[in-house]
């Protein structure tokens, strides 16, 4: 028998079986709990169909971006249902580091196509730099933003003066 199937049938029996006793309020059942298993599940069948060296995309490294994305966010779900949704206020840039994720799994497990490592390194630096601004709450993060913005210009300016041979 196929484990993966197996592992399925037993994940929707288990499902079944709890929405049900829900149903006859055997238990008390939220579904705030639940919901992100729509992308918890996916990302996890994606990653296990590459690792598992069995199935119909086995060794196909593209399956490792959707599958890191979503395990991604699922997780940022999981963690504001637990802890609270005012978190989301600091963790947005989770959303953003989820993509950097999953191309870099691909990375990895791919070609090792040094391209890749470009907008993996630019959503990581984007994604890290806005959860250290919104983590430490810095109010003038306009006047940072401002300067560097200023800096990239002074520099590509310079950088296109043709200097006389």
């Amino acid at each position: 028998m196929d484990k993966l199937k197996l592992i399925y049938g037993l994940l929707f029996l288990v499902l079944g079986v709890v929405a049900l006793l829900a149903a006859i309020n055997a238990i008390e059942l939220s579904w705030d709990y639940f919901w992100p298993l729509f992308l918890l599940i996916p990302g996890l069948t994606f990653e296990y169909n590459f690792f598992s060296k069995k199935g119909k995309h086995s060794g196909d490294p593209g399956i490792l971006i959707p599958g890191g994305i979503l395990i991604t966010i699922s997780i940022l779900f999981y963690i504001n249902i637990f802890f609270g949704w005012h978190l989301m206020d600091l963790l947005w840039p989770v959303f953003i580091l989820a993509p950097a994720i999953g191309l870099f799994q691909f990375y990895l497990f791919g070609s090792r196509n040094k391209g890749l490592l470009i907008p993996v390194g630019i959503l990581t630096g984007v994604g890290l730099f806005s959860l250290i601004i919104t983590m430490l709450n810095i109010d003038f993060f306009i006047y940072i933003f401002s300067i560097i913005l200023i800096a990239i210009g002074v520099y590509f300016i310079f950088k296109g003066i043709k200097r006389p041979e």
